[in-house]
């Protein structure tokens, strides 16, 4: 079953995170500017978090969801020790790269700014979610270790990510919106 989590409030922008993520170190009057792209960010922000919980079983490096299937050494590893596992897809929504395209156009350091601001967003919306069931906060993602990108297809078949939360796959495999991540929360016996 397709579960969507309403994305409670998130604690505010964390700007030294949001200068890490945009190469900054705050010099040279960058405080202004970023208090601008948070500023312009935070009404663009539409978030959404669509997931499962399932079953799973390891053979080996073989991972094994109900019908899903992958072989991956560091996800059986990460999943070594869990009965199930919760698959998830979240977003910040589209307006966010309207936003980022839009400043690029007009001024790179502001767009960099926002790119910044939403990635942080995005983590910190994961972070929140993955705190319910991890207490080390730690997820999996396609693309992480040898869980090949290629297996995002197969979650968001799973998940229903273009109905549920208007999150779409290129056939290069990049999310749309980028500003989206994709991930595998372990779960042991007697959690949740």
């Amino acid at each position: 079953m397709i579960e969507l989590w309403n994305v409670p409030p998130l604690p505010k922008p964390d700007r030294r995170m949001i200068l890490r993520y945009a190469h900054g170190n705050g010099a040279n009057g960058i405080d202004a500017l970023l208090e601008d792209a948070i500023r312009e960010g935070i009404p663009a922000l539409k978030p959404k978090l669509c997931y499962s919980i399932l079953p799973v079983e390891l053979k080996g490096n073989d991972v094994f969801f109900d019908a899903l299937s992958v072989r991956s050494r560091g996800l059986a590893t990460f999943l070594s020790g869990c009965n199930r596992a919760v698959l998830f897809a979240a977003t910040v929504g589209t307006d966010a790269d309207r936003l980022i395209s839009r400043a690029g156009a007009i001024s790179p350091v502001r767009a960099l700014l926002l790119d910044a601001f939403f990635t942080e967003r995005i983590e910190a919306i994961c972070d929140r979610f993955t705190a319910q069931f991890s207490e080390s906060n730690r997820r999996f993602s396609p693309g992480y270790d040898d869980l090949p990108l290629s297996f995002q297809k197969n979650m968001f078949s799973l998940l229903d990510c273009p109905r549920k939360i208007g999150l779409t796959l290129s056939e290069s495999l990049l999310m749309i919106p980028t500003k989206s991540v994709t991930a595998i929360i372990g779960l042991r016996e007697g959690s949740l």
